[in-house]
């Protein structure tokens, strides 16, 4: 490549990041300085107490929270040993359940959600007047749905970088059966992986607004904060950014704690 190429090529990367970075900091620097004015006047950090002070904001997110810890934990439990046993067992499908893992994804959350509007109107049975009761069991199981995707790849990718054959097969060598080689070899070689999917849905559960509003379930955090907006607009913004901040910082911090294990490990 010539001198004058490569200086070229490098002022146009400068300028395409330059542009990246006003794209999307310039948006969320507004909305920083939006959240932190006071009505009265000045700078101040009232809107992101309002969590605290209000009792209504503080029970949505209490809520939410419970949602993705369940949405979570359903989805490793249903995730991690599929991915596994296909790896292990059934490489041949692993396209098709990567194909499968997609359609949620293809499928408008909209649609979804009328689908689910549509059950809950006309299906008047014991177990569906249950699975309706509460937005925790009524949004839990199509979070999951929602969460697969992401979920899945993010699995399916902490099993492509470790050896997972020779060490199931050397967790059996020595006496170990398949769920406890799966809990005490696999899902450590795998921790970031497992957190990273963790967290993607902990950020899934705590934006997606589309089926909590078709169902009308307002008791969960993003439909409040949605709903605060129209008479607070300072909080409803200062809370997204916050939600979106805390979901980057874990996410560094599992992207962090996963660089630390791979350099701790022997070549």
């Amino acid at each position: 490549m010539r001198p004058g190429s490569f200086a070229r090529g490098r002022r146009w990367r400068v300028v395409v990041f330059v542009l990246a970075a006003l794209y999307f900091l310039v948006p969320l620097i507004s909305a920083a300085e939006f959240s932190l004015r006071i009505p009265g006047g000045g700078y101040g950090f009232a809107n992101y107490l309002a969590v605290a002070t209000d009792p209504i904001l503080l029970n949505a997110l209490l809520v939410s929270l419970e949602i993705a810890i369940a949405t979570a934990v359903l989805v490793l439990i249903l995730v991690v040993p599929t991915a596994v046993w296909v790896r292990l067992r059934f490489p041949s499908i692993a396209g098709l359940l990567e194909s499968a893992t997609i359609l949620p994804i293809v499928i408008p959350p909209v649609v979804m959600a009328a689908g689910i509007a549509f059950v809950q109107a006309n299906l008047d049975t014991p177990l569906f007047r249950t699975l309706f009761s509460s937005s925790i069991t009524a949004l839990t199981p199509f979070y999951v749905v929602l969460a697969l995707p992401f979920a899945y790849r993010a699995i399916d990718n902490g099993l492509a970088a470790i050896p997972l054959r020779t060490l199931v097969e050397a967790a059996r060598n020595l006496g170990a059966g398949l769920p406890s080689a799966l809990l005490r070899v696999v899902l450590p070689a795998i921790r970031s992986a497992v957190l990273g999917s963790a967290f993607l849905t902990l950020a899934l559960v705590l934006g997606e607004i589309v089926i909590a509003r078709i169902l009308l379930y307002t008791d969960v955090f993003p439909i409040v904060v949605v709903d605060v907006g129209r008479s607070a607009a300072g909080v409803s913004v200062a809370l997204t950014l916050a939600s979106l901040v805390l979901t980057w910082v874990l996410l560094l911090l599992v992207s962090y704690a996963g660089g630390r294990r791979s350099k701790r490990t022997p070549a």
